[in-house]
């Protein structure tokens, strides 16, 4: 009996509150609607490329550390790239140095090998670093214009309370509490979206700072490697073990020792 009772008041509450989100949202029509509509679009996309490319940016990471761990303990390049992920982002460099080298074999016009290599490894940092900025413009979109589109609604709210109050002749609270509450929740949620895209941007972009700088760090190996046919590679992370080899030194002959005869005897033994 008691639940009853409690339900059937929260019911004749909820039914009862004119001025709820919902109900706000309805007072202001398509307008309000549309704004809403908005805001909720930008947010759902804000949050699917924040998602996205965290685990895009993850993947690149963990490659890294494999990269780090098996690449330059191979004797060559291809070897190397062979442990390597097949769309992995420091394949692609190793593959286009690869083939800028054997591009440079070719060409008529005489050009330096580091320059051709240093531009065409350039060149592959500066796609996987674009591939991976993908989408962070909209998040910058969202963060500075979805107040704004908040504002609007807020503007829309204030103009229909200003509306019902000279049609109704007085200010009462009757009159402008829902124009007014639908002005506020259109600038909350306008913030409510803004926030979080500002924010994801931001974390966004350090993270691709640091990547960019390992991959400047890989591809300058990897010019190096080229252009000294291998005679310059990275040192191996980890510990290594140092063998020093120990030469003996050889042991010293005995002076030989002349008799009283004049003639060169062996070692002299001390007499008793």
């Amino acid at each position: 009996m008691l639940i009853n009772i409690l339900a059937a008041g929260a019911a004749a509450t909820e039914g009862s509150n004119p001025y709820g989100f919902w109900e706000a949202l309805e007072q202001g029509g398509v307008i309000a609607w549309a704004t809403f509509a908005i805001l909720v679009i930008m947010s759902i996309g804000s949050f699917y490329i924040l998602f996205t490319k965290l685990f895009e940016q993850q993947k690149v990471i963990n490659q890294g550390k494999r990269m780090r761990t098996t690449f330059w303990k191979s004797n060559s390049l291809r070897e190397g790239a062979a442990k390597l992920e097949k769309n992995s982002a420091y394949r692609q460099i190793v593959d286009d140095g690869i083939a800028a080298q054997e591009q440079h074999k070719k060409l008529t016009d005489p050009v330096e090998a580091h320059d051709w290599l240093h531009g065409s490894l350039a060149r592959s940092e500066a796609s996987i670093n674009s591939s991976l900025g993908g989408g962070l413009a909209f998040l910058a979109t969202v963060g500075a214009t979805s107040p704004f589109v908040g504002l609007f609604g807020t503007v829309i709210g204030i103009y229909r309370a200003l509306i019902k109050i000279g049609a109704a002749g007085q200010a009462s609270i009757d009159a402008v509490a829902g124009p007014v509450g639908e002005a506020l929740i259109m600038t909350a949620l306008g913030l409510a979206v803004a926030v979080p895209a500002v924010l994801s941007y931001n974390w966004l972009q350090r993270r691709n700072k640091a990547i960019a700088e390992d991959l400047s760090a890989f591809s300058t190996d990897v010019l190096g490697f080229l252009a000294s046919e291998g005679a310059v590679r990275p040192a191996v992370g980890g510990a290594t073990t140092t063998t020093t080899t120990t030469t003996k030194p050889a042991p010293v002959a005995a002076k030989p020792v002349t008799t009283t005869a004049g003639q060169t005897g062996g070692v002299q033994t001390p007499r008793t």
